[in-house]
């Protein structure tokens, strides 16, 4: 699920702080990268490594146009890990990944501009 928002669209209705703090997005490092034709637009499946307490989980991605397979293993990201996992065609996705829309539409992930340690959650 990406929910592409428009630079140009005004903020979401104003929200309280326990609302936030319900959405548990967390740090995790990208451990592998499969493509995944059968996705409708392409498409990676990923495996991310939040740390011992979450352990990996899998997510499918809409990243293709902005990174090559070979470059995600290693990288962080940051995922909203408590989703009620979705069916994206033969695969389950487990986390959501977080990411921005560039001026095409096409993803560009969000992560630390610095290493943390997998499992570190966003405040």
């Amino acid at each position: 699920m990406h929910l592409h928002h428009a630079p140009d669209q005004p903020a979401e209705p104003e929200t309280d702080f326990a609302s936030f703090l319900a959405v548990d997005i967390r740090v995790g490092t990208i451990v592998s990268a499969q493509a995944f034709p059968e996705a409708r637009k392409p498409s990676y499946r990923l495996v991310v490594d939040f740390g011992p307490a979450i352990g990996t989980r899998k997510s499918c991605a809409q990243i293709a146009a902005n990174y090559a397979l070979e470059e995600l293993p290693g990288r962080q990201v940051a995922a909203v890990v408590n989703l009620p996992p979705r069916q994206i065609g033969p695969t389950m996705s487990e986390v959501l990944v977080l990411g921005f829309a560039d001026a095409a539409g096409e993803v560009v992930l969000f992560a630390p501009d610095a290493p943390v340690p997998n499992g570190s959650r966003l405040f």
